[in-house]
């Protein structure tokens, strides 16, 4: 404690972040078995169980809502998590380094933007009047189409747009991980004759395999936590049908219509079945490789 006060102080505010908004929230969770009513408070509200968690799922929409956030979490896991790794490796093969940093802070730049402003930008970019988009589309000959109004392209472009404002940031650590393999591992790879997508593949890819897996099993908790903001944002009544995630159906019952035993209780249920992704993938890895988080 003496010997490292100023790394602990500078802990300090995560834990207080944690504690203040992580865990002690986690006590309204208590919600989801009452009744709640806002000006009784818990105490004078009614103990009802598993009611809500019953109403759930005898709810025809819950299939539904369910679905989609599987779906576009699933999508997001496949064809967002190889992103950074990919594009970390591409970073790395670079070999003038003013090019490389220009690359790297461009990357970065959109995970800066605030969701607001992304879900603006693709609101004009896919206008169907003036968007780029579709004036690329009618230049080729083909006819303009009003993607945010159908619900077959909602998922494409959320989880385009999710790849594109965060690979860069998500490429940092992969980088960090590039940097801790022996360089003399590559130099003994080129005297065997290995050109560099060999080193990359028996080199670059085995150096950062702890690295990947551990993010892995993480982002598998989140697959389920589908951001609310974006969705709500881009989402309307002609895409309910795939976009109408947990989020915003809990937002809708939970806030709108002050429902919050019953918007509790679904968004506990989500977070437990998050929690048993995460504990059965880091099972699964230990079992069957050397890398878990515990």
């Amino acid at each position: 404690m003496k010997r490292d006060h100023i790394f602990l102080l500078m802990l300090a505010p995560v834990l207080v972040y944690y504690i203040m908004f992580r865990y002690v929230p986690m006590f309204g969770i208590v919600i989801s078995f009452v009744d709640y009513n806002l000006f009784k408070g818990l105490a004078g509200s009614e103990w009802v169980g598993l009611k809500y968690y019953k109403l759930f799922f005898a709810n025809p929409d819950a299939p539904v809502i369910i679905k989609n956030t599987i779906l576009l979490g699933g999508y997001k896991l496949l064809f967002g998590f190889p992103a950074p790794i990919i594009l970390a490796i591409l970073i790395n093969e670079l070999r003038n380094k003013i090019y490389k940093r220009v690359i790297q802070t461009v990357s970065y730049l959109p995970y800066f933007l605030s969701l607001v402003v992304v879900s603006s930008i693709i609101v004009m970019f896919l206008s169907p009047s003036n968007g780029l988009v579709n004036e690329l589309l009618q230049k080729m000959g083909f006819p303009a189409i009003n993607f945010l109004q159908k619900s077959e392209w909602f998922r494409t472009i959320y989880v385009g747009s999710e790849i594109w404002q965060h690979t860069g940031w998500n490429s940092i650590i992969f980088l960090a991980a590039i940097t801790t393999i022996d360089p003399q591992l590559y130099e003994a790879a080129k005297m065997d004759g290995a050109g560099r997508f060999r080193q990359i593949w028996h080199v670059t890819l085995p150096g950062m395999a702890t690295t990947v897996v551990i993010m892995f099993i993480v982002q598998i908790g989140y697959v389920l936590e589908i951001g609310f903001e974006k969705v709500f944002l881009l989402s309307n009544a002609a895409t309910y049908d795939t976009a109408d995630v947990i989020a915003t159906y809990v937002y809708r019952v939970g806030i709108l219509q002050g429902g919050f035993s019953y918007g509790t209780a679904i968004d506990l249920f989500m977070g437990v079945i998050g929690f048993l992704l995460v504990y059965l993938s880091n099972k699964l890895s230990r079992k069957y490789g050397e890398t878990s988080l515990w």
